[in-house]
C-alpha cells in the first residue's frame, strides 16, 4: 500500500492492529517466512570489508533451524521463559541466531562490547543471566578478557558460549590465529562450551512448546550506558513483530537489501533492520564485526553496496558524513533508498548526500522505549528536509506539556514546542528497575521521550532539541542545534556536538566541538569568529570551540555529548582553580546517580576549592 500521507496513515488504522499480526511470537513470524522464502539468502556476514572477501550467507530454512538449535541448547542450559540469555558481541551471524534464540527460548539481552567490565557486570547482574554467549579470545578484540571481568560481578551467570570468529577467515590469518591468540582466565564455576559446536548437537526444530504470546517479554535492551548504569528496557513480542510489520507494510518487499553495519546489541539493527527481514524475507548484510568502526568499511562501503545488490543503506549522520568524504567508486544503481536515524541530519550533508548518490533519503524517529520505530518521511509522498516525516501506522503521537510525575498539563498546538510523547504496539511496559519508571509515562499510557518537538500543519513531526541537551544561558533556552547546523556549513567541519559548558554568572554558555574532515586545517578560535557572522541570535553564540581528533560517539555513531560535557567541566573547573591557586586538581569527572555529573578534586583544602568552585552550578566532590 502507499504510503504518502497522514490520509494513508488512518487508512490503515480502519482496522484493529491485531488483526493485522497472524502470528504469536518472533519465532512463528520466522517460521512462517522460512515457509515462504526458505532457500533465499536471509543472513550474511564477512568479517573483512572488502569486495570480494570471504562471507557466510545463510537462508531462511537455516536460519530457523540454527535458531531453533540455539533456542533448544539455552533450555537444556537451565533457561526457562523468564530466564534471560545474555550477548556479548560483534556483529556476526551467531549475533542474530543469538538475538532470536534467546527471545525464543526465554528472554534475551544484548549488551555493549564497548562498555567497561564492571557495567557489564552489573546488567549481568540486574537482568539475573544464566548463560552469556560472547567472543572466545581473539586477536586485537577485548570482549572475552572483559567478559571474563564481568562475570565475576554475576555469579548468576552459570554457562558461557563463546563463539571463535576464526571460522570466517581464510588461509593465512586462519592459521596465525591459533599462534597469537590471547588467553581467557574464566571464573571458577562457569561451564565454557563452544556456541557453534554445541548447537550443533540439537534438532532444528523446537522440543518445547512455543507458548509466547505477544505480551510476553522475550528481550532486555539497555539504553546508553558509556558513563553511569545503563537502564534496561523490557520488551515484548509484539513489539517486536509491529516493527517487522511496518517494514512490510510500507517500506520493504521481499526483493531487498538491506545493508547494516550498525550493531546488533542496538535497537535499530535488531528491529528496523533484522526484523524487517524476518517479516519480509528481505536480505540482511552486516559487513565487518565492527560495522561502520571496521576496518575499510567506509573505504569500500559503494564496492559493497555493487557486491550484494544493496537496495536499503543504514546509515546514521556521522556515517553520511564520512561516506561524502569518499569518492563513488562502483555501481550504486541497485540503491532506492537510505534510511538516516539517531540524530537529525543536518540540512546541506542531506542536499549533499542526495545530490551525490541519487539515493532516496528517508530521516526517521525510533528509540529504545518504544521497541524502536516512531515516524519517518514517507518513501511515497513529500521528505521534508530536517524532519522526522508522520508518524507510522497505529502510533499515537502527541506533544504534551507535562509536569515531572506525567500528569498532562495540557496538549500543543501546531508549531508550538512541547514533549514529544508516544504510545504505540512497541511502547515498552517500563525498565527493569522499577524504580526508574517514575515520571516515565503520561497520564493515560504515553511513553514521555524526553525529546523536544512539534507538529506542523501537515502532520510532519520535528525534533527540536533534546530536554536535558538544551543550553540554559541565564534562563535563556538555547537549541544546540542552532550551532551544530551553523558550524557543520564550514567546508572543513566533518562532526559538531555543541553542549553547555559551566558558567560562574550565567549557569552555562555555549561551546562546541569538532571534528574535521580529513586533510582540513582550521582553529577553534577561526571557527568562533565563522560561527558568530552565521548564527543571529547573540545568546547562542558559542564562548569556545575547540577542534578534537575524534568525537566521541555512541554505537551506532551519534555524537555522546555526556563525555564532552565532562570535558567541559574538567576543562572549566581546572582553570577556575588554577586561577584561585588553591593546588587542587581535576582528575575524573564522573556521572553519580545521587548529584549527576560531578567534578573530582584531589589535593588543596577543602574550604579554598568550594570557593573556586561553588560558584559553578555542577558539583565536586573529593577523590577517594
Amino acid at each position: 500500500m502507499s504510503y504518502a500521507t497522514l490520509a494513508d496513515k488512518h487508512a490503515f488504522e480502519t482496522a484493529p492492529f491485531a488483526e493485522r499480526i497472524t502470528v504469536n511470537n518472533v519465532f512463528e513470524r520466522l517460521a512462517e517466512t522460512a515457509s515462504r522464502h526458505g532457500p533465499r539468502p536471509a543472513l550474511s556476514f564477512q568479517i573483512k570489508s572488502g569486495e570480494k572477501d570471504k562471507a557466510e550467507t545463510l537462508s531462511w530454512s537455516t536460519l530457523k533451524g540454527r535458531t531453533a538449535q540455539a533456542a533448544n541448547l539455552f533450555r537444556d542450559l537451565g533457561v526457562g521463559p523468564n530466564d534471560v540469555v545474555a550477548y556479548l558481541l560483534p556483529n556476526a551471524n551467531e549475533a542474530a541466531i543469538a538475538l532470536l534464540g534467546g527471545m525464543t527460548a526465554g528472554i534475551v539481552s544484548p549488551i555493549n562490547p564497548l562498555l567497561k567490565a564492571e557495567q557489564i557486570g552489573e546488567i549481568l547482574a540486574e537482568t539475573g543471566a544464566k548463560v552469556l554467549v560472547t567472543l572466545a579470545p581473539f586477536p586485537k578484540t577485548d570482549v572475552a578478557e572483559k567478559a571474563a571481568k564481568a562475570l565475576s560481578l554475576a555469579p548468576n551467570v552459570k554457562h558461557v558460549l563463546t563463539v571463535d570468529l576464526k571460522r570466517y577467515l581464510t588461509p593465512p590469518l586462519s592459521w596465525i590465529v591459533p599462534l597469537i591468540r590471547p588467553k581467557a582466565n574464566w571464573p571458577k564455576g562457569v561451564r565454557v562450551a563452544d556456541f557453534n559446536a554445541e548447537m550443533a548437537k540439537e534438532d532444528a526444530t523446537l522440543k518445547f512448546p512455543n507458548e509466547a504470546t505477544r505480551d510476553t517479554i522475550c528481550a532486555y535492551f539497555h539504553t546508553g550506558g558509556t558513563t553511569g548504569m545503563p537502564k534496561v528496557a523490557q520488551h515484548n513480542h509484539g513489539g517486536a513483530l509491529y516493527n517487522g510489520w511496518v517494514a512490510d507494510a510500507v517500506l520493504a518487499t521481499p526483493d531487498d537489501v538491506l545493508l547494516c553495519p550498525l550493531p546488533m546489541f542496538h535497537v535499530f539493527a535488531a528491529y528496523p533492520v533484522l526484523m524487517a527481514c524476518v517479516t519480509t524475507g528481505a536480505h540482511m548484510v552486516m559487513p565487518t564485526p565492527q560495522g561502520y568502526r571496521g576496518d575499510g568499511v567506509f573505504d569500500n562501503f559503494w564496492k559493497l553496496v555493487e557486491r550484494w545488490g544493496v537496495t536499503f543503506m543504514i546509515m546514521v549522520p556521522t556515517a553520511a558524513s564520512a561516506l561524502m568524504q569518499r569518492p563513488i567508486n562502483a555501481d550504486v544503481s541497485s540503491l532506492k533508498s537510505a534510511f538516516c536515524g539517531s540524530a537529525p541530519l543536518p540540512h546541506e550533508l542531506f542536499r549533499q548526500f542526495e545530490k551525490a548518490t541519487g539515493v532516496n533519503i528517508l530521516e526517521g524517529y525510533g528509540m529504545t522505549e518504544a521497541t524502536c520505530v516512531i515516524s519517518a518521511n514517507p518513501p511515497h509522498g513529500e521528505k521534508k528536509i530536517g524532519s522526522v516525516g508522520i508518524p507510522f501506522p497505529y502510533t499515537d503521537v502527541k506533544i504534551l506539556d507535562c509536569a515531572p510525575d506525567g500528569s498532562i498539563k495540557r496538549e500543543c498546538g501546531v508549531d508550538e514546542i512541547g514533549e514529544i510523547c508516544v504510545l504505540n504496539p512497541g511502547t515498552f511496559p517500563g525498565y527493569t528497575d522499577a524504580r526508574r519508571n517514575d515520571g516515565v509515562f503520561a497520564t493515560g499510557g504515553h511513553l514521555r521521550t524526553g525529546d523536544l518537538g512539534k507538529f506542523d500543519a501537515d502532520g510532519y513531526l520535528w525534533i527540536t532539541g533534546r530536554a536535558k541537551d538544551l543550553i540554559i544561558r541565564g534562563g535563556h533556552n538555547i537549541d544546540p542545534a542552532v550551532i551544530e547546523e551553523a558550524l557543520m556549513a564550514h567546508p572543513a567541519v566533518a562532526f559538531v556536538g555543541a553542549i553547555g559548558q559551566p558558567d560562574a554568572h550565567a549557569g552555562e554558555v555555549p561551546s562546541a566541538y569538532v571534528e574535521l574532515k580529513e586533510g582540513a586545517s582550521v582553529t577553534g578560535e577561526e571557527l568562533v569568529a565563522y560561527v558568530a557572522e552565521h548564527i543571529s541570535e547573540p545568546a547562542a553564540i558559542p564562548k569556545y570551540v575547540e577542534v578534537m581528533e575524534e568525537l566521541p560517539k555512541t554505537a551506532v555513531g551519534k555524537v555522546f555529548k555526556p563525555d564532552l560535557r565532562r570535558a567541559a567541566i574538567r576543562r572549566i573547573y581546572a582553570a577556575a582553580l588554577d586561577k584561585a591557586g588553591v593546588g587542587g586538581e581535576v582528575v575524573d569527572v564522573v556521572d553519580s546517580k545521587e548529584t549527576g555529573l560531578t567534578a573530582i578534586v584531589s589535593g588543596g583544602e577543602d574550604e579554598a576549592i568550594t570557593a573556586a568552585l561553588g560558584r559553578f552550578p555542577r558539583p565536586w566532590a573529593r577523590a577517594a
